[in-house]
């Protein structure tokens, strides 16, 4: 079967496109007695990547196996993202 006249225009608009990116979101969480609050960093697997459900669904059994409840994403980013929340996540950085 020959090929389509277009394809050595489009083999490399395929090649030119970057591969996936990582997918990140900071969160907030707590635990009880004593009340601690906390607020961290994580990377997701890329099927956690398509809103804050599905990045609360892939986080919440990682921090429950340390003792933590997930209370919420706060959002989703990219590796962009990281160093400007480095600081404010502390040890939480990328821990779970």
């Amino acid at each position: 079967m020959p090929l389509p006249r277009c394809l050595p225009l489009i083999l490399p608009l395929l090649a030119a496109l970057p591969a996936e990116a990582a997918c990140y979101a900071d969160w907030k969480a707590k635990q009880d007695q004593p009340l601690r609050l906390a607020y961290g960093v994580a990377e997701l697997p890329d099927t956690a990547c398509s809103g804050p459900d599905a990045a609360a669904a892939a986080l919440a059994p990682r921090l429950s196996a340390a003792g933590w409840t997930l209370l919420n994403v706060v959002s989703l980013f990219g590796a962009e993202g990281l160093e400007p929340r480095r600081a404010s996540a502390g040890d939480f950085f990328l821990r779970f």
